[in-house]
């Protein structure tokens, strides 16, 4: 077999292994309902008392994935949020083994259409349009009907002049549709150039991971940058790079503390301030526009 066939053939084994794994168990319930369990250091709670702790571990301090819904439940205001292209199809069905059978079987298990959540809701008052990425989807991987969707979300709050939050989690464009999932990259962004041209806020709020083809067009392309802590944040993986340049990368490369100390990252925010810090950005918005 051909080393170069073989190399890639492992680094496809373990991505679907750390997919796998993070499908299994984003955020762990044990077997009581009552209970939760931290996925690092193994350290039961809970399930309330994790809740509001907004899902940190108390003990570690690990930050454990949310879902598109959570998120929404901890930075709206209560029952504010109305969403928007739930609806939306692929026009094509793509020809991958397997493929269109795991699409449908997440749509029944997550009760989601695709792996982003839009919708507008108010935040401390102020209304903002939102699109939320669910790493239970295909790893938050773009494909047609994500980029169609921030898209057209993005274009909603241009016409509407809505400040705009996109919280980013992704494992990058979606293999399975070729082409079509590429496209998505220069969409999102010509769809943010228009809606900075009109004078809107773009909040990019980075969560773990946000990488590949997301991490290239829409996430990086915000008025202000923020992300979580411990993220994951990058285009090709540590050790592509590595054997690209031929040097030895640092131990925090492509987190989000390294980028934050290069200037790409405005803030890193703990999930307990989250929402406080979007009211008091679109506050600061919203007095400049006086």
């Amino acid at each position: 077999m051909n080393s170069a066939f073989k190399e890639r053939k492992d680094r496809l084994q373990v991505f679907r292994d750390y997919r796998e794994k993070l499908l299994s168990k984003p955020i762990k319930k044990m077997n009581h309902p009552d209970t939760w369990q931290c996925n690092k250091c193994e350290s039961v709670f809970n399930y309330q008392e994790i809740s509001k702790h907004y899902f940190v571990c108390p003990h570690c301090q690990h930050v454990h994935a949310l879902t598109a819904q959570q998120r929404l439940d901890y930075i709206c205001d209560e029952n504010s949020f109305i969403e928007t292209f739930h609806s939306l199809k692929r026009v094509k069905k793509s020809n991958f083994p397997g493929y269109e059978n795991k699409i449908l079987k997440l749509q029944e298990t997550l009760n989601m259409n695709e792996a982003v959540v839009s919708g507008v809701a108010k935040i401390g008052t102020y209304r903002v349009a939102l699109c939320v990425m669910d790493n239970r989807f295909l790893m938050g991987s773009m494909g047609e009907v994500v980029g169609e969707k921030i898209t057209r979300h993005i274009e909603y709050a241009t016409k509407k002049k809505l400040p705009l939050i996109i919280f980013s989690c992704s494992g990058g464009a979606r293999m399975q549709e070729g082409i079509l999932s590429l496209m998505q990259m220069a969409k999102t962004s010509a769809a943010l150039a228009k809606h900075d041209e009109a004078g809107l806020l773009y909040i990019s709020y980075l969560t773990h991971p946000t990488t590949g083809g997301v991490s290239a067009s829409f996430a990086m392309l915000g008025d202000i940058q923020l992300s979580e802590p411990q993220c994951l944040i990058g285009f090709a993986g540590k050790r592509v790079i590595q054997s690209t340049v031929n040097e030895k990368l640092p131990d925090d490369f492509q987190t989000a503390e390294f980028l934050e100390k290069k200037g790409f990252l405005d803030q890193i925010v703990e999930r307990e301030n989250m929402r406080s810090t979007c009211i008091q950005l679109l506050k600061i918005h919203e007095r400049g526009k006086k």
